[in-house]
């Protein structure tokens, strides 16, 4: 596994180079992480490559993989030079991608500064970018030479982005810890104890990925929330003013796979009502109208867990407790999605 510091970056980030000899060291950054990160690292690195380009899921593409290694082209980096990603999941994800594949791969460091990337996508070696409108349609496994999470970088987040991050939190509390999730429930969102929930998310994560790095089994119940919530955000995607967060697709993604869950006899009512309400709570809801319906179970075809055409779900099999492979149909996501609209509930 990955090395995984959670500390001062002032602390990790000298260590882990100087546990090195690095030929070159190229730093990708978005807008946003240029201003407020950035600074803090430039003082303590060597003379390096600076590559900047765009924040957004929308710059997730080959295109921008093309600007990237073309800059570490020009900048003559061999097979023994770092990549260090310091940003959110889209630069995690796409700065992975692109050092996985330099040169038939270089090292990387993934530095996140968002609370999703700090949970979830900087650990576990998941790279890739979006294809033709599909979210990390091509992609890669390979484990980071170190994760450097500074817990401080959080302060730099507005609230949506923290919301949008505790949604990973909250699916790990579901899937692997049931007295973590009886805790986090009974507490608003800004009660929450970050420093504490990253380590927590951090090791569940580890130990999943540890059993299954390739995710031919268990590491799929990682994906609870995923299949729906995936397909809700890629659908939005296209329309700027109803643009999702991924924690807030996911968290419509966790209410419909909940209540799938439960029609399958796989989790009771007091599970399903508990996971509802208080993600109702955190995130309220996302209005998907009649015509979005068709749309999203549409793009569920694509989930990269599915057998051909039969779409394949990790759910909950209890309180901290998750099954994966398991099958579900159109109607099922059907009534799923209503049950989110709150249509037929009863």
């Amino acid at each position: 596994m990955s090395t995984v510091a959670i500390a001062p970056i002032t602390e990790s980030l000298p260590a882990f180079l100087d546990a090195h000899n690095f030929s070159a060291i190229a730093v990708i950054v978005d807008n946003h992480t240029f201003r407020f990160c950035y600074p803090e690292l430039k003082a303590l690195l060597p003379k390096h490559t600076l590559v900047r380009i765009k924040a957004g899921e929308e710059q997730k593409h080959i295109a921008t993989c093309e600007l990237i290694w073309d800059a570490l082209t020009r900048a003559n980096f061999d097979r023994h030079a770092l990549v260090l990603n310091l940003g959110g999941g889209v630069i995690g994800d796409m700065g992975g991608f692109c050092a996985a594949t330099y040169k038939r791969g270089i090292a990387f460091a993934q530095i996140p500064t968002t609370l999703l990337a700090q949970v979830d996508a900087s650990v576990g070696g998941k790279l890739g970018i979006d294809f033709n409108g599909y979210k990390n349609h091509i992609g890669v496994f390979k484990l980071p030479d170190a994760v450097l999470i500074e817990p401080h970088f959080l302060t730099t987040l507005p609230e949506r982005e923290l919301r949008s991050g505790f949604a990973e939190i909250i699916k790990h509390c579901l899937i692997a810890d049931a007295s973590m999730w009886e805790d986090i429930r009974r507490r608003d969102l800004d009660e929450q104890d970050w420093p504490r929930l990253v380590a927590h998310s951090v090791a569940v994560k580890q130990r999943v990925v540890e059993q299954d790095p390739t995710e031919k089994g268990l590491r799929k119940i990682l994906n609870f929330g995923h299949t729906i919530g995936h397909a809700v955000e890629t659908y939005f995607l296209t329309q700027p003013r109803k643009r999702l967060l991924h924690g807030e697709a996911i968290a419509v993604g966790m209410i419909t796979e909940a209540f799938i869950a439960f029609q399958k006899k796989m989790i009771d009512q007091s599970l399903l009502t508990a996971t509802e309400e208080y993600i109702f709570s955190v995130y309220g809801n996302v209005k998907l109208n009649d015509e979005d319906i068709d749309p999203i179970l549409a793009l569920t075809l694509q989930d990269k867990k599915n057998r051909g055409r039969d779409v394949r779900m990790a759910l909950l099999d209890g309180p901290g407790s998750c099954a994966f492979d398991v099958s579900v149909t159109s109607a099922e996501m059907r009534r799923g999605l209503d049950f989110y609209r709150g249509i037929n509930k009863n």
